[in-house]
């Protein structure tokens, strides 16, 4: 077969789990707002006292619009309780998922710290990763850490 048409080794994969993975990368997308915005909210939060919208789309850099429509769909998630002009609170759930998103986003800078990779970068990169990383691989990561 002339080298142009042979198949890569992508497509060789079945299909069943490249959907997967595709299904799994969605998912992971969809999350990634609600645990962005809890993680900011208990920030805020233990630093000033409180989160409001305004603190929330500075942190966020989104405007205040796109905060407010995204508390509605974190309150109808039961990860927050709002009122109009008032600060926002975490709920028990809501607490709950944000220290997981911090402790997942310091495993994971830590682990690429540990690879030798500056401060600011593993922190960018963390960002990125932790909405995504499996927890097999976190798993992992941590007894990696252990290790040193």
């Amino acid at each position: 077969m002339p080298r142009s048409i042979r198949k890569s080794p992508a497509a060789a994969r079945p299909a069943v789990p490249l959907a997967e993975t595709f299904r799994r990368s969605r998912r992971d997308r969809a999350a990634e707002t609600a645990q962005d915005y809890v993680e900011a909210i208990a920030d805020l939060s233990a630093s000033l006292g409180e989160a409001r919208v305004v603190d929330l789309a500075r942190r966020l850099g989104v405007t205040h619009v796109t905060v407010n429509r995204t508390l509605g769909r974190l309150r109808r998630g039961g990860y927050v309780n709002t009122k109009p002009y008032r600060a926002i609170f975490l709920t028990a759930a809501g607490h709950k998922l944000a220290t997981e998103c911090k402790q997942r986003h310091e495993t994971v800078a830590a682990f690429l710290r540990s690879l030798g990779i500056s401060e600011t970068v593993a922190e960018m990169d963390a960002e990125g990763i932790e909405h995504h990383v499996s927890p097999e691989t976190l798993t992992v990561f941590k007894r990696l850490l252990k290790k040193r």
